[in-house]
């Protein structure tokens, strides 16, 4: 555990879901909240989101969880699946963070390769604590997996927060 540590967690909302769910399990966003807290001692978790008037308890949910959402405008694609696009809010938000000494290490939570070159650049300035891919091994993307950064499976951790 790194109790004097000042971590942050910058959370693909939309990979998380769709990562978790195709584990066939539910989230318990409370518990995994918790277990970000214990386990790599994160003070600030941001979820990046897409905002859709529906979800409103949802978001109240997550924010109720100790979150603090990120929200992007959905917009939807030619079938009328709706898309969030939040990858560019993500790695902004985190190389801000990184550049003005916010955290001492960041915590990504992903299986999307979009994310390699943030981090590479995290890596490159000592400020990555590890990858966690809520998708299983086959499916995070080899693009994370080249840059050498420790990555942990949430499949691993069922029993603690589902």
């Amino acid at each position: 555990m790194f109790l004097k540590e000042n971590n942050f967690a910058y959370i693909d909302g939309a990979n998380l879901h769709k990562g978790i769910e195709s584990l066939g399990w539910n989230l318990d966003y409370k518990k995994f909240r918790v277990w970000l807290s214990e386990k790599y001692s994160v003070k600030v978790a941001y979820l990046f989101i897409g905002l859709m008037p529906k979800n409103k308890e949802l978001y109240k949910y997550l924010q109720e969880s100790g979150f603090t959402l990120v929200f992007k405008e959905v917009i939807y694609d030619g079938g009328g699946k709706p898309k969030g696009n939040c990858d560019a809010d993500l790695v902004l938000q985190t190389t801000r963070d990184a550049y003005e000494n916010k955290f001492n290490k960041a915590v990504i939570v992903s299986s999307d390769g979009d994310y390699a070159g943030l981090v590479n650049f995290l890596i490159n300035k000592e400020k990555i604590l590890t990858v966690l891919s809520p998708s299983n091994e086959k499916k995070c993307s080899i693009l994370l997996k080249r840059t050498g950064v420790k990555i942990s499976y949430l499949k691993d951790q069922k029993l603690i927060f589902s």
